[in-house]
């Protein structure tokens, strides 16, 4: 026979139950009823075929499906990606731009350009994250060191006589070796390249001696031998590269560090808009064919919320700053 006592916790527990569904509903509900009316811009801030671009192409096939519209890819470069940011910026906000902004455009950059125009954390709204990679410390086979320990005895022996080669100032391939240079207390040179594609030509050359890749552009140098990888800047190991160790396992666990891709859309687009891409998004994302694409191309599939997404940024804003204003790195 059931209690009085029992009876009340199951009539609570029911309201409770339904309450949460109640609340529930209306977001479902709004993501479900919006659909675009159009054709959506896709806009990439980076040329065409780097792991951003290849990640959206992805993204977008599989949301022209879902979605019922075209989806194009629009690559608006310039500016350390600002152009392409700003363009979304200044997009009628209605569900039909979106963006694919990185760690570099949203978080890095409001610290290095003081005249962008636009603020990132105001002027966007997120949608959902994407994709990370990693980035490899990678050298040139005449460097005198097999492991990741090896070279950091070196860079100790031999304070600045190294130089890193990066994708320009204010890249992520300049910034996540000063990051690691903070955490080692090590000195190497800095030469900033239009790109990374020079920069790493140059390391496989040996005209500079390291890089800090993005693991996806640097991983065929790595597999034909003509770059020595030594550690990974993820915070596990890489399924691709799994006998390298993490900067954590070599005792620099503050040089951890990823770059991340995220979808945006212009600040003041509709929740249901928002609602529903994210949607989409995250059904995109947890495809198997999907996952192994992105693998293939040195990317993990990563998605969120809207909140976990600004988290993110609030948090990833603060620490690149922090290594903009102690490395004293400024643009062109």
């Amino acid at each position: 026979m059931t209690t009085n006592r029992e009876k009340t916790t199951m009539i609570r527990t029911t309201r409770r139950t339904l309450l949460a569904a109640a609340l529930a509903a209306p977001a479902a509900a709004r993501a479900q009823g919006w659909a675009p009316a159009r054709p959506l811009r896709f806009v990439v801030p980076f040329p065409p075929g780097g792991a951003t671009d290849v990640v959206a192409r992805v993204l977008a096939e599989r949301m022209q499906e879902k979605l019922g519209q075209p989806v194009t890819v629009e690559n608006r470069t310039g500016a350390g990606g600002n152009v392409g940011v700003e363009n979304v910026v200044r997009s009628a906000p209605d569900g039909h731009s979106i963006l694919m902004g990185t760690t570099g455009t949203l978080t890095i950059n409001p610290h290095l350009y003081t005249n962008m125009g636009f603020n990132p954390a105001t002027d966007l709204a997120g949608i959902s994250m994407a994709f990370a990679t990693d980035h490899v410390l990678i050298v040139h086979p005449s460097v005198p060191a097999q492991t990741a320990q090896d070279f950091l005895a070196l860079l100790r022996a031999r304070p600045g006589q190294l130089s890193y080669g990066s994708g320009g100032n204010g890249s992520s391939t300049h910034l996540v070796p000063e990051l690691f240079k903070l955490a080692a207390r090590v000195e190497m040179q800095h030469v900033p390249y239009r790109g990374s594609a020079p920069a790493l030509n140059d390391t496989v050359a040996g005209n500079v001696q390291v890089m800090l890749d993005q693991l996806p552009s640097a991983l065929s140098m790595i597999q034909s031998g003509r770059v020595r990888a030594l550690a990974v800047t993820g915070p596990r190991r890489s399924a691709v590269l799994p006998d390298l160790p993490t900067m954590a396992e070599i005792g620099l666990p503050d040089a951890q560090a990823t770059s991340w891709g995220a979808v945006m859309a212009p600040a003041g687009t509709p929740a249901p808009a928002v609602e529903r891409l994210a949607a989409v998004i995250r059904e995109a994302l947890a495809e198997p064919g999907v996952q192994q694409r992105l693998a293939a191309a040195g990317a993990d599939a990563v998605s969120s919320t809207p909140a976990e997404l600004a988290a993110t940024m609030r948090a990833e804003t603060e620490k690149w700053g922090r290594v903009v204003r102690e490395a004293r790195i400024t643009v062109n």
